[in-house]
């Protein structure tokens, strides 16, 4: 069902649109930025105004979708509860309106009567969207609706977000923060199996015009569905080396170097980080936002993103693994991998996306608890853990 790929590239753009709207038409910038005086009632206004931005995204991107595919809002899942309690006391939920003068009304009780700003966010919500990938054209597949799963991350790496650092310059393509780091991700996954089938990123500053300022973004997808996998870098990893592995590394017999190159979270732990320097010696990268990191190894600049700590959750993965799955490679369970005993012939433990963790409350529910790895190369994944195994201290791979 291509069909349901091509809308979710349609959405997400026009999610993109709304991101870029709020830092860069005025009347919405000035609530993200503000802040107010210790005192005033609505200190925390930029934060409230930011989740507000992250619920308008991801309505409007379930709400596409139930019109295009009646019944599929139900299995659209992500982080943010779409109900606000305004000043006045006013318990809203907010919904994407038929009109864009009743959203405009809608935002105004949740904005306590802004209407300059209401009205510039119901605009760009129901700003229609052209945009699609001829690549999608040249196929169609038939994949149920009814076994279909959505996640969606409305805005992530929201600090980025807010603080909107513009003039970042990247290492070796790589942004440790700014705004480059903000993505929009939405993963379609198969709600009986668990495995992601279908992924958007869409990255919505990537360039700024220094004239006008205003940015534009880019947007990968993939899809990998009973042995068809495609995605949007398909001819630039064709034209690179015909199979999306990296040459270039290769040693005799086709064998692979001990050379590696990971992106990593600032946060991430001592013992972690002092192997990883002993298996990629100096190419070892930070970066902001775990959908940005993830993008990193889809776009080929890292190999591996390892993070071993339990705070990126399964909207956060799900739709660079189903890009991924569809370049030959996927996200790994860390805990799992450092844990696997390669006698038995069990295979890397993939992240699944249909059930979540036992015992647990809230978003701790959909956690990634062991941690995780994405990679883009099968042989590059396990050659790297292999030496990642090794350079650990021993009590960390029982942990």
């Amino acid at each position: 069902m291509s069909d349901i790929l091509r809308e979710l590239l349609r959405v997400s753009e026009k999610a993109a649109n709304i991101a870029r709207a709020c830092r860069q038409q005025e009347a919405l910038f000035q609530l993200l930025i503000e802040e107010k005086k210790e005192g005033e009632k609505n200190k925390k206004f930029a934060v409230d105004f930011k989740t507000l931005a992250d619920v308008l995204v991801q309505e409007v991107i379930k709400q596409n979708m139930e019109n295009k595919f009646p019944g599929l809002e139900k299995n659209i899942f992500g982080e943010e509860s779409n109900e606000f309690t305004n000043d006045l006391g006013e318990k809203i939920t907010l919904r994407l309106c038929s009109t864009e003068e009743e959203t405009v009304e809608l935002l105004s009780k949740v904005l306590n009567g802004n209407k300059l700003a209401s009205e510039a966010l119901a605009k760009v919500v129901h700003q229609d969207v052209a945009f699609t990938d001829p690549t999608l054209d040249s196929i169609e597949i038939d994949i149920p609706q009814d076994i279909l799963g959505i996640w969606v991350d409305p805005i992530d790496s929201t600090y980025q977000y807010i603080k909107g650092s513009a003039d970042v310059k990247s290492n070796q393509g790589i942004f440790p923060y700014g705004l480059q780091c903000v993505t929009v991700l939405v993963g379609v996954y198969d709600r009986q199996t668990g495995v992601p089938l279908m992924g958007v990123i869409n990255q919505p500053f990537v360039s700024q015009d220094l004239n006008t300022l205003r940015w534009k973004g880019q947007c990968y997808w993939g899809l990998s569905y009973m042995g068809t996998n495609i995605h949007s870098l398909q001819h630039a990893v064709s034209e690179k080396n015909g199979s999306g592995t990296q040459p270039e590394n290769t040693g005799p017999e086709g064998e692979f170097p001990h050379h590696f190159s990971a992106v990593i979270s600032t946060s991430e732990k001592d013992t972690i980080k002092a192997a990883l320097s002993r298996v990629c010696g100096g190419s070892i990268f930070g970066a902001a936002g775990a959908g940005y990191k993830s993008l990193c190894v889809v776009q080929g600049l890292v190999d591996i993103y390892i993070f071993s700590e339990d705070t990126t959750f399964k909207w956060d993965s799900c739709a660079a693994h189903a890009i991924l799955r569809a370049m030959g490679g996927g996200i790994v369970d860390l805990k799992g991998c450092l844990e696997r005993n390669s006698e038995t012939g069990h295979d890397w433990p993939q992240l699944v996306y249909h059930v979540g963790n036992e015992g647990a409350t809230g978003v701790d529910r959909w956690a990634n608890k062991g941690g995780l790895i994405a990679y883009r190369s099968r042989k590059r994944l396990e050659a790297f853990l292999s030496l990642l195994i090794q350079n650990l201290e021993p009590t960390e791979t029982q942990t």
